[in-house]
């Protein structure tokens, strides 16, 4: 078992990039890494069956990282290191860095569920819509004062500004086709900067949607606020479709900006989003 760090120097604020992490991974016991950085991929190659690749990014690096991992079998590592860092809550990841890079090193791979959009994967949540926003338009700067909570002053300043968009929304139990502010899809518990899906895991081989229905703003603030700061389900929200399918599609009237794990995928009229369960070994303790 070989160890690799790949580092992705632009996450977060930039304080816990390569230097950071392995200076802590050295102080928990480990002599032997071979370090690379996230724009270089001649190192996928060399990859082997049963290798640790540890990451320090934030998701959108996690997720690319995650991809190499399922196709050369080594098991992936989170060093959160990013703004939302929401699959690091996921796997329940201890937040001190001496005790993270103890995990890295002797924990005990798991094998947590990966989502499908088409031929992308994704380990976190697609947006469409509103939920756009906060990676299009929150700036390193807003991202630098508020963390997390910056996808939050995002929404807060656009919401007014949403006029909604059409979609069918296809599904095992029937479709639902509407005007919809935004549509979420998300692989695990955790998503937006620690949004908390109630009764959903990584390793239940389910999607959670969520789409919000068109309506007015003091009902949409009410949403986005019970969504961003308690674990209430909106399953009884009128406004709110919620479903946990295995697959889905959804075709929109018009292209629309889709975002993955934070980084935008492009424009597009026809999703179909899958599952594959238990398909990716990971170090930490899945929700």
């Amino acid at each position: 078992m070989h160890f690799w760090l790949i580092a992705n120097a632009k996450a977060g604020d930039g304080s816990r990039g390569q230097a950071f992490w392995l200076d802590h991974l050295r102080q928990a016991g480990l002599t032997n890494v071979t370090l690379c950085d996230l724009g270089d991929d001649d190192w996928e190659s060399q990859v082997r069956p049963g290798d640790r690749v540890l990451v320090a990014g934030g998701d959108g690096s996690v997720s690319r990282l995650a991809r190499v991992c399922l196709e050369r079998e080594a098991t992936l590592g989170v060093l959160p290191s990013g703004t939302a860092n929401d699959f690091a809550r996921n796997l329940s990841l201890p937040e001190d860095p001496e005790a993270l890079c103890r995990l890295m090193i002797s924990g005990a791979p798991r094998r947590v569920d990966v989502a499908w959009i088409g031929e992308h994967l994704f380990l976190n949540v697609v947006h469409i819509g509103l939920g756009t926003l906060p990676t299009t338009q929150a700036s390193p700067r807003l991202k630098q004062w508020f963390g997390r909570f910056s996808y939050l002053a995002v929404l807060l300043r656009k919401l007014k500004l949403q006029r909604g968009f059409k979609a069918t929304i296809e599904h095992a139990e029937g479709r639902s086709r509407e005007r919809w502010l935004t549509i979420a899809i998300a692989s695990g518990a955790y998503f937006g900067g620690g949004q908390r899906i109630p009764n959903a895991s990584l390793t239940d081989g389910r999607l959670t949607l969520a789409a919000i229905r068109h309506g007015s703003l003091p009902r949409l603030l009410r949403l986005l606020l019970i969504t961003r700061f308690t674990s209430q389900p909106l399953e009884n929200e009128e406004a709110v479709l919620t479903l946990a399918p295995t697959d889905c599609r959804i075709r929109l009237a018009q292209h629309k900006l889709v975002t993955a794990d934070g980084e935008r995928l492009g424009r597009f009229k026809e999703l179909r989003f899958t599952t594959t369960p238990r398909a990716l070994s990971v170090i930490g303790e899945p929700q």
